[in-house]
């Protein structure tokens, strides 16, 4: 399974979680560092669209794992509660299109 791991304890603000996902998903340079942008890069995982380092197979998923999420959760709780909504957000479009959720968010 396709995993990026995400320090929890270590985002503080918008431009650390952003900074951490562009590492993690290898997400390209022209990335916006924007929620949306976050979600146009996860849109289209099973596609070639090289915005991500991910390429998924059919039924495969990529695991978004937050270690440390509960520091996470006390210092920036917005945060975890934007990337919840857009991973549910992007799960359901890619149902939408007849395809298998691509996304689970693992909360460590």
């Amino acid at each position: 399974m396709a995993t990026a791991q995400l320090n929890g304890a270590a985002i503080v603000d918008f431009p650390t979680f952003h900074a951490q996902c562009k590492t993690a998903m290898g997400f390209p340079d022209t990335y916006g560092n924007s929620m949306d942008a976050w979600v146009d890069c996860l849109s289209y995982l099973r596609d070639e669209d090289g915005m991500s380092k991910f390429r998924l197979k059919p039924n495969e998923v990529l695991e978004i794992v937050i270690d440390g999420a509960e520091a996470m959760r006390a210092a920036v709780p917005d945060i975890l509660e934007e990337v919840t909504y857009c991973v549910a957000g992007i799960n359901e479009r890619y149902e939408d299109y007849g395809e298998k959720p691509a996304l689970k968010l693992v909360l460590r």
